[in-house]
């Protein structure tokens, strides 16, 4: 991979991250086109999430530390040394603080125990359409069905735990992380605002877990002869978080008064396309 490819990925990383279309089904499907050629493999598209991710505590720094400011305040009593204070009973920041380290543990648990499975034979691009076209069905009938009156206020323990076990479907390529999350918020009732904030903030313990634990144990895919190279990666991840950054900004902005159902075709038409290429051989499926 030459230096103007990891731009081209990293610039597909950013447009897909945020959106409910499933990054590592873009990073899967479109690196086999570059000149190249081949799949960049899970470690790259690990690593260069920590760019997206590092967009996402940007855009919400203030958020995030009044969370942790809140949660730790409760932890250590000071809003009351009974068990509900000190798990938020008193406080919204310090539940959610909670409830995003509750949500945590699903994707850590799965990524854990299936950790060859989705770096090999989870990858294979007819999975991939697979996923992209019935997860397009389910975030269409969740935008349609849920109620849209709940915000991140609301949210209940059982709640977190159920939209933890939704972004650990994203393990799967074609899923997405903000699909699968956003979509298990609308049918839990949340605005469409509320479940995407709530998929950011979801996200980064996972992301920037996985993007660390990828670069220390797996650094032999980046740097193997013929493998994409640490300098490509980094300048991904970097070129990633600019662009994920305006997504972040954008995306916020239209889904207050758009639905989700133009995600909904593109993930069909996406899903579409590479069943062609890899029927016609252009790419292989694995």
């Amino acid at each position: 991979m030459n230096w103007w490819e990891s731009i081209v990925l990293g610039i597909v990383q950013g447009l897909t991250e945020f959106l409910p279309i499933s990054s590592s089904a873009h990073i899967r499907a479109i690196g086999p086109l570059l000149p190249s050629g081949g799949d960049p493999g899970a470690a790259f598209t690990a690593i260069i999430q920590i760019g997206t991710e590092a967009a996402v505590l940007l855009y919400f720094r203030k958020d995030i530390v009044r969370i942790i400011g809140a949660w730790w305040l409760a932890l250590r009593g000071g809003q009351g040394a009974d068990r509900r204070s000190r798990f938020g009973a008193h406080s919204p920041d310090a539940r959610l603080g909670w409830f995003v380290i509750l949500g945590s543990f699903p994707i850590v648990v799965l990524g854990l125990l299936f950790q060859d499975a989705i770096e090999t034979s989870l990858r294979n691009l007819y999975l991939t359409s697979i996923t992209l076209a019935l997860f397009a069905v389910v975030l269409g009938w969740a935008d349609r069905v849920g109620a849209k009156k709940r915000d991140l206020n609301e949210l209940r323990g059982k709640d977190a735990w159920l939209l933890g076990l939704a972004q650990a479907a994203a393990l799967i390529p074609g899923v997405s992380r903000s699909g699968g999350t956003i979509s298990m918020g609308l049918f839990l009732g949340l605005t469409r605002e509320a479940a995407a904030r709530y998929s950011f903030l979801l996200a980064i313990p996972a992301v920037l877990g996985s993007g660390f634990f990828q670069a220390a144990t797996n650094y032999q895919e980046i740097t193997a002869p013929g493998g994409v190279g640490w300098i490509n990666t980094i300048l991904a991840a970097l070129v990633a978080f600019a662009v994920g950054y305006v997504v972040i900004v954008w995306f916020l902005k239209i889904i207050t008064n758009y639905s989700f159902m133009p995600f909904v075709y593109y993930r069909i038409g996406f899903a579409a396309v590479i069943v062609a290429l890899v029927a016609t051989g252009t790419i292989a499926a694995s």
